[in-house]
């Protein structure tokens, strides 16, 4: 566990890749937990054991505010029975009260998606794993919506702001006095944060573009000075700036990569998929597939590739005019 001024750190396991997740007690008015683990009861003894270490109870808990619908930043809402308030984007509602229609339309969203994107059928597996890890994640009800710029509930000190990118709920907290942020996944130390593809949020809207969401979300964080960032992962850092750089450098060099693969005709999302991740495509599916789909937004967004409509699937070729420099 560590400690700043007003803030702990507890830390959690997870079953998932990304490893251990971080949860945070806030002390201001109230104190707040700050996002929520994953439901396992590995990770509810984690908690409980590092709790004491605080000096509080779980009792004194007396709200959680989420910084994004993940299942590993929202599952054990439901173990702290006694707290009345939970709050997080208007987005996090659906994933909490398990709304079964909002479930059904994303999984045909990604089930429609995979056939138009040349997605070979085994792999429509992915989501059948992506169902059945439902149960890791939270259950309840939200009593309040927080947005862009709203004052942080029972700490007025802190702002909200609107980041999404990784997720359309996202959410990061800003102490504009002391200059700390608490990021959830949207910027973290040692990883870069997968932009991640969701369905739209109604069903005639063309589904959000998470790449040119997160770079937006990022140059926003640029305008803040940041002398603390307390992330959903791995270390604390400060040196904000100097990583939102480099991580907008890194996406736009895998870009480059992706526009010269078009070098020798049209490809699916698939296709290119494949080529970009050989060796991850297979066993990380969900998010390479994301990140693949992250970099032919970006590239369409730049007028630098075109997407090619056929009976059943989508390609996407090279658009006319000045070539990307392959050495930047």
């Amino acid at each position: 566990m560590i400690k700043t001024e007003k803030v702990y750190q507890i830390t959690v396991p997870t079953p998932f890749p990304v490893g251990d997740v971080h949860m945070y007690l806030l002390k201001g008015e109230t104190l707040s937990l700050i996002d929520a683990g994953v439901n396992t009861e590995e990770a509810w003894e984690a908690f409980q054991d590092q709790i004491k270490q605080t000096g509080y109870s779980l009792r004194d808990i007396e709200q959680i505010i989420l910084t994004h619908h993940h299942p590993d930043h929202t599952g054990l809402v439901s173990r702290f029975d006694h707290v009345q308030n939970v709050y997080a984007h208007s987005l996090v509602q659906k994933w909490l009260t398990k709304d079964q229609d909002y479930f059904e339309r994303y999984f045909q969203f990604f089930e429609d998606a995979y056939k138009t994107w040349g997605v070979p059928d085994r792999f429509q597996a992915v989501l059948k794993a992506i169902k059945s890890n439902q149960h890791l994640a939270g259950e309840g009800q939200l009593t309040g919506f927080l947005k862009d710029q709203d004052p942080l509930p029972g700490h007025e000190d802190w702002t909200v702001l609107e980041t999404p990118g990784h997720a359309q709920s996202h959410l990061s907290f800003y102490n504009p006095a002391t200059h700390e942020l608490m990021t959830g996944d949207h910027t973290l130390y040692h990883i870069s944060s997968n932009p991640l593809l969701e369905p739209p949020i109604e069903k005639q809207q063309p589904r959000p573009k998470p790449m040119l969401q997160y770079r937006e979300s990022m140059e926003k964080m640029l305008t803040y000075e940041v002398n603390q960032v307390y992330p959903g992962h791995g270390p604390m850092f400060q040196q904000v700036d100097s990583i939102i750089r480099e991580r907008l450098r890194k996406q736009e060099k895998r870009a480059e990569k992706v526009y010269f693969l078009l070098e020798d005709g049209p490809l699916t999302p698939f296709e290119i998929c494949k080529r970009l991740f050989p060796k991850k495509f297979e066993t990380q599916f969900e998010l390479t597939l994301s990140e693949t789909m992250a970099q032919l937004d970006y590239l369409e967004s730049m007028n630098k590739v075109k997407i090619e409509q056929h009976e059943n699937h989508m390609t996407y070729r090279k658009a006319e005019g000045p070539c990307l420099d392959p050495t930047v």
